[in-house]
């Protein structure tokens, strides 16, 4: 475990020319955490939503280490959420730079209104399928629609391969594909300082949402969002960080202890949805209704992935099994109550 505190952290990869940028965004979520690297390539991690705050607060932290907006020669984009990558086709156009993320992710960072409108009809049949009613996912979908211009398309000259190195002049940096919050999420690792840039594969304050959301190479079938994270995590738990920079909140400094942290949270969610599944059948809705009440109708959609990310561990363990009733998928108990009592 590191002795660092969370400022001790930030100061160090700081000293290791690594600055962490806070950006605002317009989401619940709060400021987006990009990151200056100053070396050869000059190099943003990350931009921030597209909105026209979001880009003076980018200009006013560059001008605060004597950078412009112009003097980038390098955008690395972790993952293709909006809130990182926003404000890519900006900065491209006035920087000239290049554009480096996940080479399986390049298509879709392309086609970024027609990704997001196949996206939006993936989650609708799902919800529908799980029991929400059409009239909640008609309102989801609007408001999905009007994030959209927070967003951009991104032109990647640069893809990178799972585990393929960007050589700097003072540092190397490895990528490192960390599927589960997103199917793009990509982790950055300087091995010789123990600093991982980690983007929301890892955040101190809240668990990531291991979020439904389509494959990468457009298999057909339901991604199992959660048992990728909890794949992913595991691989990340081995390796020998000292700071983890994570794209929203403060630097961790002990990620093993918050790693086994969040595999019991997940753990106890597990043992939980079983005992309401034991009860009797459900559909997702229901479960997310016993869970969270009015929260699973403004936000379904957030709900319904944990629900299902946790039925699904369930079904691999055979105690659960998905059964279809007319229209609607519900979940059923097939095995013995084996869990313990931990709460949720």
């Amino acid at each position: 475990m590191s002795a660092l505190a969370p400022e001790q952290a930030l100061a160090k990869a700081a000293d290791a020319g690594i600055h962490c940028l806070r950006i605002p965004t317009p989401f619940a979520v709060g400021r987006v955490n990009c990151y200056l690297l100053e070396d050869e390539p000059l190099t943003l991690i990350d931009t921030g939503p597209n909105s026209g705050k979001a880009l003076d607060e980018l200009q006013s932290q560059l001008a605060e280490r004597g950078h412009s907006i112009e003097d980038l020669e390098l955008v690395i984009v972790t993952h293709q959420h909006i809130d990182h990558l926003g404000l890519v086709e900006i900065v491209v156009q006035r920087s000239g730079a290049e554009v480096a993320a996940l080479g399986i992710a390049t298509e879709r960072l392309a086609n970024f209104d027609e990704d997001a409108e196949a996206e939006d009809r993936f989650a609708v049949e799902l919800m529908l399928r799980n029991g929400i009613p059409e009239e909640v996912t008609v309102a989801l979908r609007s408001v999905s629609r009007s994030f959209r211009g927070w967003g951009s398309h991104v032109t990647v000259t640069r893809p990178l391969a799972d585990g393929e190195e960007i050589v700097f002049r003072d540092r190397t940096l490895r990528a490192l594909h960390r599927p589960g919050h997103s199917p793009s999420d990509t982790v950055f690792w300087d091995e010789e300082r123990r600093i991982l840039i980690a983007a929301d594969h890892l955040i101190a304050h809240i668990s990531s949402n291991p979020l439904l959301a389509r494959p990468l190479d457009g298999s057909p079938g339901r991604p199992k969002a959660l048992v990728t994270y909890l794949e992913s995590m595991r691989k990340t738990r081995e390796m020998p960080a000292e700071i983890v920079l994570s794209g929203h909140g403060e630097p961790i400094v002990d990620h093993v202890g918050l790693i086994d942290d969040r595999f019991a949270q997940h753990e106890r969610r597990k043992e939980k949805i079983f005992k309401l599944i034991a009860e009797r059948p459900r559909s997702g809705y229901e479960l997310a209704q016993a869970l969270w009440g009015n929260v699973a109708v403004t936000q379904a959609f957030l709900t319904l992935s944990e629900v299902i990310g946790h039925a699904d561990l369930l079904v691999h363990e055979g105690r659960i099994a998905e059964v279809e009733d007319g229209e609607t998928i519900r979940y059923e108990a097939v095995g013995p109550d084996t869990s313990n009592d931990g709460g949720g």
